[in-house]
């Protein structure tokens, strides 16, 4: 595979991405939520070109799309993870899916559990100081080749420039090569790693994990 190109994202981009999205995460957790690549693109690809294309940026090599990253520079002035799946289950009708039924009952046993336990529990980030957020996908092919960290770099830019005082994202405990990847990238743990009710890779749980980093201070 020759170098990837980073560039913007262009509309005539959409069809190719949706395909992509859908094999993107082959290999890592999480995989599926619901068995329903239509609905997740609906949460974690669409809005972000619908709503702030001038934040999301592919990378293409040998004439195809072989990552991308969905940014956003405020999150507040976006709809929350949270609203957009309940958009897609209302939407696509999850809850009366067989497969989707499944993930729902987990998912009632997961937040027992927690609450139960009392330990932590998902929910949306809100901190003024990290007010941006990205969503990265590198295909198998590609991961290795330096596309994910080019992804990152023009992210970075994006961001930075932009005045925003810092970044999160969230990824899972159980995928430490993402991990490390973020770190080396310039972020941090923060936070705890609470259950994700219902997600499981390979019939284990998985834990969300929230990292930061902030914009460089100019002297």
């Amino acid at each position: 595979m020759s170098t990837a190109k980073i560039r913007p994202f262009d509309e005539t981009d959409r069809f190719e991405l949706r395909t992509l999205f859908a094999r993107a995460g082959d290999g890592v957790p999480p995989g599926s939520f619901w068995g329903h690549p239509e609905a997740e693109a609906s949460v974690y690809l669409d809005p972000y070109m619908d709503l702030e294309p001038e934040s999301l940026f592919v990378a293409e090599a040998d004439g195809a799309l072989v990552g991308y990253l969905t940014g956003c520079l405020d999150s507040a002035t976006f709809p929350s993870e949270g609203a957009r799946m309940e958009f897609a289950i209302r939407k696509y009708r999850l809850a009366l899916r067989p497969q989707s039924m499944v993930f729902f009952g987990r998912a009632i046993a997961d937040t027992v559990r927690t609450k139960l336990r009392k330990e932590p529990a998902t929910e949306d980030f809100h901190d003024p100081r990290w007010p941006s957020h990205l969503h990265i996908n590198v295909a198998p092919e590609a991961r290795g080749t330096g596309a994910g960290s080019a992804l990152m770099e023009a992210w970075f830019d994006r961001w930075t420039q932009a005045g925003s005082p810092g970044c999160y994202l969230q990824t899972l405990v159980e995928n430490p090569g993402a991990v490390r990847f973020f770190q080396r990238m310039g972020f941090t743990a923060y936070g705890p790693s609470p259950l994700v009710p219902g997600v499981r890779y390979n019939g284990k749980r998985l834990h969300q994990q929230t990292m930061v980093q902030s914009a460089p201070e100019l002297g």
